[in-house]
């Protein structure tokens, strides 16, 4: 049986999905995953996947291209051609699946599930229903569950990646230090340039060799935040090896971000610098120890705000002495 898994958005999503793709692989001949160009390359490092396909949705991409026939006819072709016998169709809460499952119907696939609260009609074989706001990666669990997919025996249903991961001492030097990852895909989500480069210097200030990540558009921003007291990476390594770098720290310290599920996929502990415009309980690092910080009671609550809408971005406003005593707690109070 083949099986397509859809998960459109962003790396961090893609990373969450991770439980449920292995389910489905273990009881599939093969899984293809589509994903979007932001996703795409947290897919190629899920175990389970055996070939990814690329697509940007307008109704899922934050920077939607135009919607045309051209390209839905293009994306039915190269799904009739994958000749897949099941899809699952993974959003989020506040994402529709119905217009893939459209496309995937005009392709021809005979059987889609995805959770749904809007009435889908023949559009879906099954319309799964989550109680609650469970974290992310049991949700996505749960339709492959509702599917008739189960884990494999002795899998734990955390996050995990393909291995080996490359070898990154040359840019590093040797295990154990603490990595910063001061950004996140919107501004709301992460702490000011300042109050990043205040946590690394209290950081370094306490005996802590640190770490400063980012991708190359963020260059600017890691050499400010890593100032003249940590190493800074920025625009130095693809996801995997950020992945290695991420696995050989003792703590990351990061914003809701897609470096941060890349830290639980490794089994890195996490401190959260988490700014509550989505719920935490929801998109916290999942399955690995983890220190929460942040105003979770802040006005932009749930708001799911690109930008800040409060100004001075109090959420944020995390004493750095915190931030080093978090990372003292998950390390074992060593430096």
């Amino acid at each position: 049986m083949r099986t397509l898994v859809a998960r459109l958005d962003n790396v961090g999503d893609v990373l969450l999905a991770g439980p449920c793709v292995r389910a489905v692989a273990a009881g599939s001949d093969s899984v293809a995953l589509l994903a979007g160009p932001r996703g795409r390359a947290a897919a190629e490092l899920l175990p389970g996947v055996d070939e990814v396909l690329e697509w940007c949705a307008p109704w899922i991409d934050p920077e939607p291209p135009e919607l045309t026939e051209d390209a839905v006819l293009e994306l039915a072709k190269r799904v009739r051609d994958l000749r897949p016998d099941r899809a699952l169709i993974l959003t989020s809460f506040h994402q529709s699946p119905l217009p893939l499952a459209l496309v995937l119907r005009m392709a021809g696939v005979p059987w889609i599930g995805a959770i749904s609260e809007d009435y889908p009609g023949s559009l879906l074989d099954l319309r799964h229903r989550v109680d609650g706001d469970p974290p992310e990666a049991e949700r996505a669990l749960s339709l492959a569950t509702a599917a008739g997919f189960r884990l494999p025996d002795g899998d734990d249903g955390r996050l995990a990646l393909r291995g080996p991961l490359p070898d990154t001492h040359a840019l590093t030097g040797g295990p154990g230090y603490v990595a910063v990852h001061p950004a996140a895909s919107v501004p709301a989500r992460q702490p000011t340039p300042e109050r990043a480069h205040a946590i690394v210097r209290a950081l370094a200030g306490n005996g802590h060799r640190v770490v400063v990540t980012g991708a190359p558009a963020e260059r600017d921003l890691t050499a400010t935040v890593a100032g003249d007291v940590a190493l800074d990476l920025g625009g130095a390594t693809g996801l995997e090896e950020l992945a290695s770098v991420l696995a050989n720290a003792r703590a990351v310290v990061a914003p809701n971000t897609g470096p941060a599920h890349l830290a639980a996929a490794v089994g890195t502990p996490v401190v959260s610098l988490f700014a509550p415009v989505v719920p935490a309980a929801h998109w916290a690092p999942y399955g690995v120890p983890t220190v929460l910080l942040g105003d979770q009671t802040a006005p932009c609550r749930d708001s799911r705000a690109r930008h800040c809408p409060v100004e001075g971005h109090p959420c944020l406003a995390i004493d750095p002495a915190r931030v080093v005593s978090a990372v003292h707690r998950l390390t074992g109070g060593m430096s």
